[in-house]
């Protein structure tokens, strides 16, 4: 909880019992260095807790197929991956880089707006590389094969895709 004096010098309240009195004991960049992560103790009750220091980003408008707009929200993207992965040997740890890296994409290409499509694909093309199975799932579903044929011309695409890389 942070808290604007009148100085413009910003405080985190204690979670517990709402003081402003903490102190630091220990701060370090998070994993991915996109935030900084401080060990507090309130001076006060003397509980201790996290909370981390981050830039605030712009926030990016995906735009739907029916062109509703909503704000983009990357554990959408975690849920699909989770779906498309669920009793695969991939590890939450690659799921979690594989969002942030469609995250990233999807934050460089955007000047405000990004179609559903494009995450789509970048979801896609991660997923290509983390394990085949887990990718013709997740197509099955985003592209909404109505027919056996479409599914073999995807099949197709990943069996090509495969062989140019050996």
């Amino acid at each position: 909880m942070v808290n604007v004096l009148d100085k413009g010098v910003e405080v985190v309240r204690c979670p517990f019992c709402h003081d402003e009195e903490t102190k630091v004991l220990d701060s370090r960049p998070t994993e991915d260095g996109q935030a900084i992560r401080r060990r507090r103790e309130c001076l006060q009750c003397h509980r201790r807790f996290t909370s981390y220091e981050r830039v605030e980003e712009i926030p990016v408008w995906v735009v739907k197929k029916d062109g509703r707009r909503e704000t983009f929200d990357r554990s959408k993207i975690l849920r699909g991956l989770l779906t498309a992965c669920e009793k695969r040997p991939i590890s939450l740890e690659s799921l979690s880089s594989a969002v942030d890296q469609v995250e990233r994409s999807v934050r460089d290409l955007a000047s405000g707006e990004v179609a559903t499509r494009v995450i789509g694909e970048l979801v896609m093309q991660r997923l290509r590389t983390l394990d085949e199975v887990a990718y013709v799932r997740f197509a099955s579903v985003y592209r909404q094969f109505t027919d056996i044929e479409g599914f073999r011309q995807e099949l197709e695409r990943l069996i090509q895709t495969q062989k140019s890389r050996d």
